[in-house]
């Protein structure tokens, strides 16, 4: 089964530069995750991993299995309520909350997804959205459980004794599980498993063909990036200490969309740079006091899907992989 652009970017541009090229960046990388916190706000920093993850879980649905999924709030949100609950009620450590949060909403992407899969194209996204908002509803009735519009408040985060009550500090006690997400998604894409996922997305009558079932693969995608949302979720109720029901809104995906496109679709690092970009631009714009912020993030969005076809992200690796490919 063949791999085609543009979901192939990753492995184009690893196959197309020098092994010394790739470590370069990934150390760069790195030492921008480390310093992160010492440019911004170390409140701002820990939002950037926190929807970086999100972008990622998104992109690992839509680049490489061609699903465009408007409910993803529904796990990022579920997962921040149930990590919630869990951290204030049982007092565990956070990271044991986080990864009890993402259970939780692989567990509700079961059977959204066992429903969902079966359709494509914008019914597959419809499915999605109403799935989401059904789940939206049934939060802001549970009151008792959720706070309803009051939301979830006094979140702890707990890790053995540890002060984490400073954001600089949650960070670094943050990262290691946002790179262990973010290896997750690149061990995904790079496996026989991602190849497949590929070519169930370009030609998923020719996958059946070859014997693959079809549904399963885009079952089981399905389930990994709710999970990988769900860590994203769980770490965002950590970092703000409360949980409010925007999380489950479905504006909430589809700025998690937005991301991807920004960074390139099927690039899956792509996202990461999108999420870098929105959330420090909002960021800038709220400090400055500037109102429309929507009207400013819509025209970068609009220029990038204008000039950068396949994103920020996606056109560097494509330029890079030419530049060593001659």
């Amino acid at each position: 089964m063949t791999v085609t652009a543009p979901a192939r970017s990753v492995v184009r541009a690893a196959t197309g530069a020098p092994r010394w090229v790739r470590w370069t960046l990934l150390a760069a990388g790195l030492a921008v995750a480390l310093w992160l916190p010492n440019g911004l706000y170390a409140a701002v920093a820990v939002d950037i991993l926190c929807w970086a993850l999100f972008a990622v879980a998104v992109d690992l649905l839509l680049g490489f299995t061609g699903l465009l999924s408007f409910g993803h709030a529904a796990f990022w949100g579920t997962s921040a309520y149930a990590s919630g609950l869990i951290a204030i009620h049982a007092g565990v450590p956070f990271p044991v909350a986080v990864l009890a949060g993402a259970l939780v909403a692989a567990a509700l992407a079961v059977p959204i997804g066992y429903l969902a899969v079966r359709r494509t194209g914008i019914y597959f996204a419809m499915v999605t959205l109403a799935f989401a908002q059904l789940i939206y509803y049934v939060a802001n009735n549970r009151r008792g459980l959720t706070g309803g519009e009051n939301g979830l408040q006094s979140v702890p985060r707990e890790l053995f004794g540890l002060d984490l009550t400073d954001a600089y500090y949650f960070y670094y006690a943050a990262l290691p599980i946002v790179l262990l997400g973010l290896w997750a998604a690149w061990r995904i894409v790079n496996s026989p498993f991602g190849r497949v996922l590929v070519g169930i997305r370009d030609n998923p009558a020719r996958a059946r063909a070859l014997g693959y079932p079809v549904h399963r693969y885009k079952l089981l995608a399905f389930v990994l990036s709710a999970f990988l949302a769900g860590l994203g979720g769980g770490l965002f109720a950590m970092a703000h200490r409360f949980v409010t029901l925007d999380t489950l809104h479905w504006t909430t995906s589809g700025k998690a969309v937005v991301m991807v496109v920004l960074g390139g679709i099927g690039t899956l690092w792509g996202g990461v740079v999108g999420a870098g970009l929105l959330v420090r631009l909002e960021d800038w714009l709220s400090f400055a006091g500037f109102e429309s912020v929507g009207l400013v993030t819509g025209g970068l969005f609009v220029v990038v899907v204008l000039v950068f076809r396949r994103g920020l992200w996606g056109t560097a690796a494509d330029l890079l992989r030419r530049r060593f490919r001659r």
